[in-house]
């Protein structure tokens, strides 16, 4: 009887990588707002009924905005952590699962992939 070990990934390994389509800037007081635009026959039927904005902008926080400018296709989340901590120290804590979180948000609303 065999047996099949599946490895399981772990989240902090991941490797994030912004989406081209996504638009964004980082404002003067080193912000980052993100410009999405909504399309789809959904989106143009709220945009002509409902007067819903063809482009939203999405502003990050400060740690968001770190974090985002911090995305360069190479590293992972766990290295990505160590900055996190050296930059906001107690104020990033629970690190791990505050970078999971929005990781995991950002890769829900399409605005990165992982490194496959």
């Amino acid at each position: 009887m065999s047996q099949v070990n599946k490895k399981s990934k772990n989240y902090l390994d991941q490797i994030p990588i912004r989406m081209e389509h996504i638009l964004w800037s980082v404002e003067d007081s080193g912000l980052v707002t993100l410009d999405v635009e909504n399309k789809g026959i959904f989106n143009r039927f709220a945009h002509r009924f409902f007067h819903k904005p063809k482009i939203s902008h999405i502003h990050l926080d400060p740690m968001g905005s770190f974090v985002w400018c911090l995305i360069d296709d190479s590293r992972d989340i766990f290295s990505l952590s160590a900055s996190v901590k050296e930059q906001f120290g107690e104020e990033a804590n629970p690190l791990y699962e505050r970078l999971s979180k929005y990781f995991h948000v950002l890769h829900s609303y399409g605005f990165i992939s992982f490194k496959q």
